[in-house]
């Protein structure tokens, strides 16, 4: 039974100029959509915000479509159908899929998949087992390519990607140096088995990395940018391998971000730097879930959620990715299901 009729959604109401404010969203009310023949109509559970989504309130070419003014943000959700017009589906199946910033979406069957509440939790359709791990998976082994023995160094390495790559550099018998900002995340780190640590806001990075990698270093997987890779390039080993993922430190500057220059040290070193998006291996998605799912599984890779409550919070729960707020993926639970077994 549907609890309303009505339903809230969050909009994008200005590009923002450098760091986004409560101004860049537009809380509205709108109809819950019918879905057509078809379509399932599906109720919001969980919802991923992450730093690309930064990206796509620009007005500027990329891998992907600008997010438009004044309609509904979009992204990973997690969620229950409560009316299918698709034999693929049925009320109380749990689904994952690109779906907007509201309580209720109507989409064609095939824009969503269903996932197994038996296999593991729910939420980790949204991370460990989705785009994150996958992105952890494919940069880091495809690009990266770490060999047992080699130093491998991750920065936002307590992140919802960051905290995997070096977990799965670990299995593959790398040494493992993770850059964060807090001593929470650094702890956590350990924890997870990190060889070496370093907190970006209160050492010297220079000189830490020195000391942690005294061998140079062999694989950097970048999800920051800024200063902080700068001071990795100049430890690169000879054929090292940079997979760039993110550059979360320049997502809000206004203008350019200008820095040291890169060629005369990836030729010094006869490095390979590569960016990618998790896309580029889309016909690869199932290799890299299953065996994500077995790592997880045998408990050789752990992960962490940190989840805000409450529709009225995604915006502070998306800003806080800025400034550090969580530990491992951010999520938001909207609210229990009404048919789903979870």
């Amino acid at each position: 039974m549907m609890e309303s009729t009505t339903q809230k959604q969050i909009q994008l109401a200005q590009r923002p100029n450098g760091m986004p404010t409560a101004e860049t969203f537009r809380f509205t009310n709108t109809s819950v959509p019918e879905p057509k023949d078809g379509e399932v109509l599906v109720r919001t559970l969980y919802l991923s915000v992450d730093p690309y989504m930064r990206g796509r309130m620009q007005d500027t070419k990329s891998y992907v479509e600008p997010f438009p003014l004044d309609e509904v943000i979009h992204g990973g959700v997690v969620g229950e159908i409560v009316q299918s017009n698709s034999p693929d589906f049925k009320r109380g199946d749990t689904i994952v899929g690109m779906l907007g910033w509201q309580e209720y979406s109507a989409v064609p069957a095939k824009a969503v998949r269903k996932i197994d509440p038996d296999v593991a939790p729910i939420t980790t359709a949204l991370g460990v087992l989705g785009m994150p791990g996958l992105t952890a998976y494919f940069g880091l082994l495809h690009i990266g390519q770490p060999q047992e023995g080699e130093t491998v160094v991750v920065s936002g390495a307590a992140g919802a990607v960051g905290s995997l790559v070096g977990q799965i550099a670990k299995i593959k018998g790398a040494r493992v140096v993770g850059i964060a900002g807090t001593e929470d995340k650094i702890q956590y780190l350990k924890e997870i088995g990190f060889d070496e640590t370093i907190n970006y806001k209160t050492d010297d990075v220079q000189k830490a990395l020195e000391k942690a990698c005294p061998n140079g270093v062999d694989v950097y997987f970048d999800n920051v940018g800024g200063e902080i890779s700068d001071a990795v390039y100049s430890l690169l080993n000879k054929f090292a391998r940079v997979p760039i993922c993110g550059a979360i430190s320049s997502y809000n500057k206004a203008g350019e971000d200008l820095g040291p220059r890169v060629q005369m040290k990836l030729i010094k070193s006869s490095a390979l730097m590569k960016g990618f998006v998790v896309g580029d291996y889309a016909d690869r998605f199932e290799e890299g879930s299953r065996q994500l799912g077995a790592w997880v599984k045998n408990g050789s890779l752990k992960y962490e959620e940190t989840i805000v409550e409450g529709f009225e919070n995604i915006p502070d729960a998306f800003l806080g990715l800025f400034s550090g707020s969580n530990l491992g993926k951010q999520l938001v639970k909207v609210t229990d299901p009404l048919y789903a077994k979870i």
